[in-house]
């Protein structure tokens, strides 16, 4: 049995950092969320992974080229990100009567993998994993009959919410799921979602309840979220690469994960939930909490950094301020009330020193941040922020 990983999305409410990689590319708990995923697949019986790639798709393939593991790995191009279902769709010629279909950005255990195929075999019905949450409506909220699937809504009102259970994007289907996906299109797109919801009116849908990891990152909040609930645990457990140098007058909490060469220096203090990639530095006094750190970032001395996600080769001035905290966020014209987030902030970024980063701020790429300036709410790509 083969596996097809959905990978080809944008990722545009991760803006700025999924201009560069595509979203299952960033990372968490210093591996990319796609890592964890086919990790996960490695404890399983499937033996063949196609990976449906497209926007900036050589990040992907050049960093898992053609295997994994014990796993072959090859990929297929979708040249217009049109849905999860037109993604499926361009697997079809490679795939035979049975295969797995999971999502590229949902951190799974190989608990519900496993759960998906034996249901498979068993009935040789096709099979939905559902998994119970506390917020349903976020997501496809499930409705079922014992084990057969029987309603999909997709982000229902809160207060009509049919149940509490939710799709959790682990599939296990033969070809008659290509002839359903053909028959819907709604606004340009084919969605894997929509089709089911008219595939279950003609046939049966098995429901496998799974209460295992499941980690969703759709926001950029998410990715703080899953990184602090992967830390420090048997899955990715707190480490430090051998070629890193920590001072030793710098505390560095357990959980904390670091990679090569990165160099914490004296009095600098790494709290907990933090991630720094390979080539970083944490300047003299500094502090970071809850934050991950893409590689070859500069954090000066005296910076203080909360709730925050920095892009790769950006640096942060002395004694700069990220403001940790709780802040409503606007993505794709839809705000989000309330969301913790002190600060992303992207590849390429120049701060100077004493900057004030406020919660909530969104900084572009190859933005540059003139010193003793305060920066707020949403900063575009190439921006130049100056005093006065």
């Amino acid at each position: 049995m083969k596996a097809v990983v959905l990978a080809a999305g944008k990722g545009r409410r991760l803006w700025p950092l999924t201009e560069n990689r595509p979203k299952p590319m960033l990372p968490v708990a210093n591996r990319p969320i796609l890592e964890h995923i086919i990790d996960a697949l490695t404890q399983t019986a499937i033996t063949e992974v196609l990976v449906v790639v497209g926007s900036n798709r050589d990040r992907i393939q050049s960093y898992f080229e053609d295997s994994y593991g014990d796993l072959e790995i090859s990929y297929i191009v979708q040249e217009q990100q049109l849905g999860t279902g037109h993604a499926l769709l361009q697997a079809e010629s490679h795939l035979g009567d049975s295969f797995i279909a999971l999502n590229g950005d949902r951190v799974i255990d190989t608990a519900v993998i496993d759960a998906v195929i034996n249901r498979r075999k068993e009935t040789n019905e096709p099979v939905m994993a559902i998994t119970r949450i506390e917020r349903p409506s976020r997501y496809g909220v499930v409705e079922f009959d014992g084990q057969t699937v029987v309603g999909l809504e997709e982000q229902p009102h809160p207060d009509r919410t049919k149940s509490d259970y939710i799709n959790a994007g682990v599939y296990a289907f033969g070809p008659e799921i290509f002839a359903a996906i053909r028959r819907i299109e709604t606004h340009g797109e084919q969605a894997l979602t929509d089709a089911l919801d008219t595939f279950i009116d003609d046939q049966r849908l098995e429901a496998v309840r799974y209460q295992g990891t499941w980690l969703d990152i759709s926001e950029p909040w998410d990715l703080l979220t899953v990184n602090t609930a992967l830390l420090g645990t048997e899955r990715s457990p707190g480490a430090i690469s051998e070629s890193a140098t920590i001072d030793p007058s710098a505390v560095v909490r357990e959980s904390t994960t670091i990679g090569e060469n990165t160099v914490v220096h004296p009095q600098a203090t790494v709290l907990d939930g933090v991630s720094l990639g390979d080539n970083v530095s944490i300047g003299a006094g500094a502090i970071v909490k809850n934050a991950i750190i893409l590689s070859d970032v500069t954090i000066d001395s005296g910076v203080v950094m909360e709730d925050c996600i920095v892009g790769a080769n950006t640096t942060l001035g002395p004694n700069t301020t990220v403001e940790g905290g709780r802040a409503d966020v606007v993505l794709s014209d839809t705000v989000h009330h309330d969301v913790t987030l002190g600060g992303l902030i992207g590849d390429n970024v120049a701060g100077g020193g004493n900057v004030t980063i406020t919660p909530g701020t969104i900084v572009g790429n190859n933005a540059t941040l003139d010193s003793g300036t305060y920066v707020s709410g949403r900063i575009d790509d190439r921006s130049h922020v100056q005093r006065g």
